[in-house]
């Protein structure tokens, strides 16, 4: 999974350049419908390539669009488009152009061609991508187990005006990135919440084991964490509250976990900025 992602992310990178094939596939078939015409073009003005691709009497052959799609189909899969995307598109191509037409035709090959590198809902962010990868094989935990905790990381973070990368450091203090986990005080899960001081933040709903889910845990406690920087207005001092070491005058949680953050930054690809104790995350 690891390297089929490091493999999307060069392909996104390249975007520009597959855009323009894409873009060339299109025009080559538009000049295809443009040969097609016949008659003699150098009398006549005011001709756009609209009024070419309306022509309906005479256009390309279904063989020649289908080569065209086929050439878009074979660069569509080289790059990670999905299969599911493309496996139908020569067929479709072909139907289209017997049909409705060249420009029917185009429309389908151009709206292939719109986007190739669309991120899925709910995907991670580069940066959050490439974390993933360094906590996989520093913790030695699953990607696909990581990747929810890391994007809900992301949406609660931006919700409640944190830095996500705090929020992940303080899973890898707390818990070492282990869903599972359970303290001797009671606290469970990514972010080792304490469910009998939190029941409003978990909800009235939720079963015995919500804080065992991911997405539930790292939501909750990235509200407890909001709530002690709410309450005494710096981040050592949330930090210290969340940990329950208010009077720990060394402050050694938060300085463990802004160490770990700053770790992060560099394994994200971010410019590591100094950071003070009572830095906002």
């Amino acid at each position: 999974m690891k390297h089929a992602t490091r493999f999307k992310a060069l392909a996104r990178q390249a975007g520009g350049v597959v855009r323009s094939i894409a873009q060339g596939a299109v025009l080559t078939a538009g000049i295809m419908g443009a040969s097609h015409l016949g008659g003699n073009m150098a009398n006549v003005s005011g001709i756009g390539f609209d009024d070419l691709v309306g022509q309906t009497e005479a256009g390309p052959t279904s063989a020649e669009l289908a080569m065209v799609a086929s050439d878009f189909e074979r660069f569509a899969l080289r790059i990670g488009r999905p299969e599911s995307d493309t496996m139908s598109l020569r067929a479709s191509f072909a139907e289209k152009s017997a049909g409705a037409g060249l420009k029917s035709a185009l429309d389908e090959l151009a709206g292939v061609a719109e986007d190739p590198f669309a991120e899925d809902e709910g995907a991670l962010s580069a940066e959050m991508a490439r974390v993933r990868d360094w906590i996989a094989d520093t913790y030695r935990v699953s990607e696909t187990a990581l990747e929810p905790a890391l994007a809900a990381a992301e949406t609660s973070a931006q919700e409640l005006g944190f830095d996500p990368l705090l929020i992940v450091a303080i899973m890898g203090v707390e818990s070492s990135f282990n869903s599972r986990a359970v303290s001797h005080m009671g606290a469970q899960g990514l972010m080792q919440v304490i469910p009998r001081y939190h029941k409003d933040k978990i909800g009235p709903d939720a079963g015995r084991n919500a804080l065992f889910d991911p997405q539930t845990n790292v939501r909750v406690g990235t509200l407890v964490l909001h709530e002690g920087l709410q309450r005494y207005g710096t981040m050592q001092r949330a930090l210290q509250y969340y940990n329950g070491s208010l009077k720990d005058p060394n402050a050694r949680y938060t300085r463990k976990v802004l160490a770990l953050k700053k770790r992060l930054m560099l394994v994200a690809g971010r410019e590591a900025a100094p950071m003070l104790v009572g830095q906002a995350g």
